[in-house]
């Protein structure tokens, strides 16, 4: 049963390293996602499920020790999904390796020392239908025992002139629905986001979220949003559901 989710931004510019100089530009947000992350521990869960965008359809399941790295982005940096001690295929190069997205989620769970719990990853892709991301997600909040979430993606990309989908008058108020639905921990609000328009305005969230909104179905969490900002031109959302 889901007992806890967090929501987190997943861009790669949230680790320092990538970052680089304009590494201070997120402090905000990597301090909100630690908050985050210290809620899902209070709640005691016997697992960590991790939920993020793949390039895939999916869903795409990545067990604990599962390496990622950001050596794409120029940062010689490599992580683990919530264990760095793990012996495995991805020791000499072979097996899976996470998705950006849960490349950064493992980053999180790293910086804060995460060892409540054990962690699980799985991947899915902007293809999948709410419906079917509403299904993987009761899935997942049908797992036996406390049941926590991390829920990573980014809102629209599309909220500047400069930003990487350019500007898209119709970014800010499907990222205000998005924090709204978010913060309020409403997920029939998530369920009903558009599909084609998240697609349209390059929302790496819309998935994920929705298998949220699956995993919550039939609880009574509640929500607070931490914070809400479009740097560079993309939205960035942080959440808690209690």
């Amino acid at each position: 049963m889901l007992v806890a989710a967090a929501v987190c931004p997943c861009p790669p510019l949230l680790v320092p390293e990538v970052a680089a100089g304009a590494a201070p530009e997120l402090d905000a947000a990597r301090a909100a996602c630690t908050d985050a992350l210290g809620l899902l521990a209070a709640a005691r869960p016997d697992r960590l499920v991790v939920v993020g965008p793949a390039e895939s359809g999916g869903p795409e399941e990545y067990p604990q020790g599962t390496p990622g790295s950001f050596r794409g982005f120029g940062v010689d940096l490599d992580v683990r999904l919530g264990a760095d001690d793990v012996p495995g295929e991805a020791d000499t190069g072979g097996g899976p390796r996470l998705p950006y997205g849960l490349a950064v989620a493992a980053w999180l769970l790293e910086r804060t020392g995460w060892t409540d719990a054990p962690v699980d990853g799985l991947g899915v892709g902007e293809s999948l239908a709410p419906e079917q991301c509403a299904r993987i997600g009761r899935g997942v909040g049908a797992r036996a025992g406390r049941v926590a979430l991390l829920v990573m993606g980014d809102a629209s990309a599309c909220r500047t002139l400069k930003a990487p989908g350019y500007l898209d008058e119709r970014a800010a108020p499907f990222d205000a629905e998005a924090a709204r639905a978010l913060g309020a921990a409403d997920p029939a609000a998530l369920t009903a986001l558009d599909t084609a328009l998240a697609r349209e305005l390059k929302v790496s969230g819309r998935a994920p979220w929705q298998v949220l909104a699956g995993a919550a179905e039939g609880t009574s969490l509640n929500g607070t949003l931490l914070y809400e900002d479009a740097p560079y031109g993309v939205g960035y959302i942080v959440a808690t559901w209690s």
